[in-house]
């Protein structure tokens, strides 16, 4: 596939070529993608679900369609002019010690990426190198109808080359965490990549993925990704996700979870960076028993806008969702909480709860907040909650009395309210992280209300 430079825009110049690399399916499901998004357009303030998400700044900006040679040569082999290092990653991404693949803009990076210690049952392989062996049992991730989720999503499936594939045989188990990092680098030029990750866990398979978006300090880049899971019946996936994108930079991304009979799926994520960031989570608990747990914190500062949209979708019977969001916002910060749980006609049994809760530092910091519940059956047990407040004035008192400085006071505060997001992080070295983060971020006299 070849992609001309776009120009005047996110979307305009950008053209689809027939290279004869792509099975037919795939080059006709890349230009309905880009026709579907040529002619609809991108989300405004008009849609419900992007109501609070003003995206002009995004589109406005003239992004180059990243390839392979952006960063990396095909033979993973960083070209003239790349700032990539190993440290650099290490220093992003905390190394978890187990298999790690890492992106370039999108495209593997094989001397920064390693596979070892898997069990025979595990495939952790590139999106890239099943298109090029077989992509036809790719089809069903790409082949979707045009706008059934929304233009970003097209625009993935029009410009995804690479990015992770995970396939997990039956009753297979990982036992070291798998690690995805994706790392952009543009050379000042903006960029937009399009990573795609499929992940497939058979019958009783179990696994933890680890993903990590950062780059370059300083850049303008635009990451689009899209991460697609399946799980099969009893199958068990726990995933995480660290977004600290430069404030430079732009994030955008879906995760699409599909879950079969008595199947087990946790995922919670720590945003951190980006100018604009969203971090969309669409669940199906299509099979009976099927359980999820989406957990998350945001710290959002300065001008950052963070965007958590959830659709989790009870379509069989007995199945269990628990939803915990929690955001810390200082500055001009912007925050977007868009929860939507739907129980359709015959999913009895559902047991479904969320909750979003918002610390402001400052009186210009902002949230818009929206739990939902949709409900089409009676036998259920569903319960949603939102909550925005300030710092304790009382609490900061009683420290204070108590001879801890000001700001000490306050970061204990703010750490006492996320300390229930750290300990749900089960790998200690990601924990250990957050612990840091929210230990510094707020630090040196931020966070003053009326700032």
């Amino acid at each position: 596939m070849t992609v001309a430079r776009a120009t005047g825009g996110v979307l305009a110049g950008v053209e689809l070529e027939r290279d004869g690399r792509d099975p037919s399916w795939l080059s006709e499901a890349r230009l309905n993608a880009l026709d579907w998004v040529g002619r609809h357009g991108f989300p405004t303030h008009k849609d419900e679900d992007w109501k609070y998400t003003a995206l002009g700044p995004i589109l406005a900006l003239p992004f180059d369609a990243a390839t392979a040679t952006s960063a990396t040569a095909t033979s993973g082999t960083v070209v003239s002019g790349s700032r990539v290092s190993a440290a650099l990653i290490d220093e992003a991404a905390v190394d978890l010690g187990g298999p790690r693949l890492v992106f370039v803009n999108g495209h593997f990076a094989a001397e920064f990426s390693r596979v070892t210690g898997l069990p025979s049952g595990a495939v952790v392989t590139t999106l890239a190198a099943v298109l090029a062996a077989g992509p036809d049992r790719l089809e069903p991730f790409f082949a979707h109808t045009p706008g059934a989720r929304h233009a970003f999503a097209a625009f993935n499936d029009a410009l995804a080359e690479d990015g992770a594939f995970i396939h997990l045989t039956s009753a297979t188990i990982v036992e070291q965490p798998i690690q995805l990092v994706f790392f952009s680098d543009t050379g000042g030029i903006p960029l937009i990549s399009s990573p795609k990750s499929v992940i497939i866990a058979d019958p009783g398979s179990r696994a933890t993925i680890v993903e990590t978006y950062a780059g370059i300090d300083t850049d303008v880049y635009c990451t689009n990704a899209v991460t697609e899971l399946v799980l099969a019946e009893d199958a068990q996936i726990e995933h995480y996700k660290v977004q600290n994108e430069p404030v430079t930079a732009f994030h955008v991304a879906l995760l699409s979870v599909r879950q079969g009979r008595n199947s087990h799926f946790s995922s919670r994520s720590v945003m951190l960076g980006g100018s604009i960031a969203r971090h969309e989570v669409r669940v199906l608990l299509d099979g009976s028993g099927a359980e999820v747990s989406l957990d998350g914190v945001y710290l959002p500062q300065g001008d950052q806008l963070h965007d958590n949209t959830i659709f989790v979708d009870h379509v069989a019977t007995n199945t269990t969702s628990h939803q915990l969001y929690k955001g810390v916002l200082d500055g001009r910060s912007h925050e977007v909480f868009n929860g939507h749980i739907m129980v359709r006609h015959g999913a009895d049994g559902t047991d479904a709860n969320q909750k979003n809760k918002n610390l402001l530092l400052s009186d210009r910091a902002e949230v818009d907040t929206r739990p939902r519940l949709e409900i089409y059956t009676d036998d259920v047990k569903c319960t949603h909650g939102a909550a925005v407040g300030q710092m304790d004035d009382e609490a900061i008192l009683y420290l204070r009395a108590r001879a801890i400085p000001l700001e000490d006071a306050r970061g204990l505060l703010i750490y006492a309210f996320v300390h229930e997001m750290v300990d749900r992080i089960e790998l200690e070295p990601l924990r250990a992280q957050l612990e840091r983060v929210v230990a510094t971020r707020f630090a040196n006299g931020a966070g003053q209300v009326g700032q």
